[in-house]
């Protein structure tokens, strides 16, 4: 099964594994050969080292650069958020990990709820093509998304008061509200991204082995151990699995 498996995943013998290196949660140092290290690059070796071939980092600025080559010949899989608009060209196994994404705001403004920010008026900073960019854009239809290159200039946007909210991932927001007594968050999620394996689309059998694959991990606790090893276990949540 395993050699059926790396014939139809890996044409060049080595897995190419595909990297959003902006997500610093799962991408934050980089190890004794100066190559990327966290829970996305060990998931990409273990797999690798699973399917008995080498691994290939390949580095991308932005998740959106990372699905736009799903079909250039550059990856094998690609560890980046599941998300209904990149399903269209990409196949997601289920997820490893997961992560909060939150609305904060400004003590002024009072919001109780996610969805009293979908409202005519409402500007939210939001990183553009990032995974809860994607799901804003597919369900908050009123408020109005200002987007962004870069996590850092959509918390600078809001800063300086030029939007009412700003979305993120909720370890990132926590920080910023560590800085600034008069910002809050709303507790609640208004999304949850979930971190899975990409591939190109029209290979089930590759898509089984992966959901088996992480299946496995989950319940080995081999996940868990990855997010210890690389201190993110109160950042990140393990999904549930039947």
């Amino acid at each position: 099964m395993i050699n059926d498996i790396s014939k139809k995943l890996i044409p060049t013998g080595e897995l190419r594994v595909g990297l959003n290196m902006s997500n610093f949660l799962l991408v934050n140092t980089k190890n004794s050969n100066d190559l990327p290290d966290g829970v996305s690059p060990d998931i990409g070796r273990k797999l690798a080292k699973e399917l008995n071939v080498n691994c290939k980092l390949v580095k991308f600025e932005k998740p959106g650069l990372l699905a736009d080559a799903v079909n250039n010949n550059l990856w094998d899989i690609g560890n980046i958020a599941s998300e209904k608009e990149r399903s269209k060209t990409i196949d997601f196994s289920e997820p490893y990990v997961n992560i909060d994404a939150n609305f904060i705001f400004r003590n002024k403004d009072n919001f109780k709820s996610n969805d009293e920010i979908n409202s005519p008026g409402i500007k939210i900073a939001v990183v553009e093509r990032s995974a809860y960019d994607l799901w804003l854009t597919e369900n908050f239809k009123k408020a109005n998304l200002i987007k962004v290159n870069t996590i850092e200039n959509s918390h600078k946007l809001f800063r300086v008061g030029e939007v009412d909210i700003l979305a993120g991932l909720k370890p990132k927001l926590i920080e910023e509200l560590k800085n600034n007594d008069d910002f809050k968050i709303i507790s609640n999620p208004f999304t949850h991204i979930k971190q899975s394996i990409g591939i190109k689309k029209g290979n089930p059998d590759v898509l089984n082995f992966l959901n088996q694959f992480i299946h496995k991990l989950i319940k080995e606790g081999y996940i868990e151990s990855l997010l210890k090893k690389h201190n993110v276990q109160d950042k990140l949540s393990i999904p549930n699995i039947c």
